[in-house]
Formats: structure tokens, C-alpha cells, sequence
């Protein structure tokens, strides 16, 4: 799930709202959306989950799997799709079937009510800094991928020095006990 910090961090973010057709459910009052924050947006820069919602589940087959989508209602379906206008990107299946669309925009976020994550406050929308287009999903996947290896390398960086350091005070501590030791003779 995205980690927002700081002053104005939840205020006019760029999103990306994934949903695909059958994330409605059987009455049509809810729609589940994978809402993101635009990779492009500053506060997506450094994130290793651009995800708003993202709950760890384990199906059937016991594999894990992580739920991104969160419900909104139809009314706030409408408010996105309206505020994105023309910033709209179908997605296709293997087929080149439509199975879904993305959705630009941008809006203010908050905690879910629920408390699994963020949501975007659909009062707040408007349109988004950034153009969707096809290559949008690949730019969210790399963005990603590209904050864990940073964070990685940054991991590995400060814990070499540790190890370093904990080295030089053991071969300290080992020549400091031999040089106490007492002389037989």
C-alpha cells in the first residue's frame, strides 16, 4: 500500500483507477476499483506499492495473493470516470478483448473507513496532471520494481558497514583479550 508522508502528501495526488467489467457487483450499486498513485506524480516517485488498498489474501490453492481493489459506489464510479473525460485506456485481454479501462485522474485521498488503506475522496476529483496511455500499467510495474531495488541496494549499503563495524570491534575485542591474558612461564 503507498506510504503518503508529510504536509499535503493526500492532497491532489494524480491517480491511476484500474477497474476491469466484472468488478461490479450483481445489484450494480459497487464497483471495485485498484486505485494507484501515478508513478509520474512526485509522491509516487519513491514507492514500492503504488497501490492505495492492498490486502494480503491466500486462496483456495493456498497461494498468496494481494487484493488491490477497493469498493466505491456507483455514484462515485461516475464522478471518476467524468473527471477523467478523455483520459481513458481500455484494457484488452490476450484476445484484444476490452476487459476494463484506466482511468486518470486526480483527488485528494484519505483512510479508508474500513481501515485497510486509502481511498480517494470522489468530491475532490478533477483531471488528471498525466496523460493515460498504454504503456501506463508498465510504467506503474517498473516504477515499483525500480523503489524495491533502490531500497534494496540501500538495505545491502548500510548493513555492509555494520557488518564491517561489527568485524573490526571482534578482531579488537579477540587482541584485547589475548593481550590480557596471563604469561605462564
Amino acid at each position: 500500500m503507498a506510504q503518503l508522508k508529510g504536509k499535503g502528501a493526500f492532497t491532489g495526488v494524480n491517480l491511476v483507477a484500474k477497474t476491469f467489467d466484472n468488478n461490479v457487483t450483481k445489484d450494480g450499486k459497487t464497483r471495485f476499483l485498484d486505485v494507484q498513485v501515478d508513478h509520474r506524480d512526485e509522491r509516487g516517485k519513491s514507492e514500492t506499492n503504488l497501490h492505495l488498498t492492498s490486502n494480503r489474501t491466500v486462496g483456495d490453492d493456498g497461494q498468496t495473493r494481494y487484493n488491490n481493489g477497493a469498493p466505491y459506489s456507483a455514484g462515485q464510479f461516475d464522478k471518476i470516470a467524468e473527471a477523467a473525460g478523455p483520459n481513458v485506456e481500455p484494457i484488452a485481454n490476450a484476445d484484444g478483448e476490452k476487459i476494463g479501462q484506466l482511468y486518470g485522474v486526480k483527488a485528494n485521498v484519505m483512510p479508508s473507513a474500513k481501515g485497510n488503506g486509502l481511498v480517494l475522496n470522489s468530491e475532490s476529483l478533477g483531471g488528471s496532471d498525466f496523460d493515460i496511455d498504454s504503456q501506463t500499467m508498465d510504467g506503474q510495474f517498473s516504477s515499483m520494481r525500480e523503489a524495491r531495488d533502490a531500497r534494496a541496494t540501500e538495505q545491502q549499503a548500510t548493513a555492509e558497514p555494520a557488518a564491517e563495524q561489527t568485524a573490526g570491534v571482534e578482531a579488537e575485542t579477540e587482541r584485547v583479550a589475548e593481550s590480557e591474558e596471563p604469561q605462564l612461564g
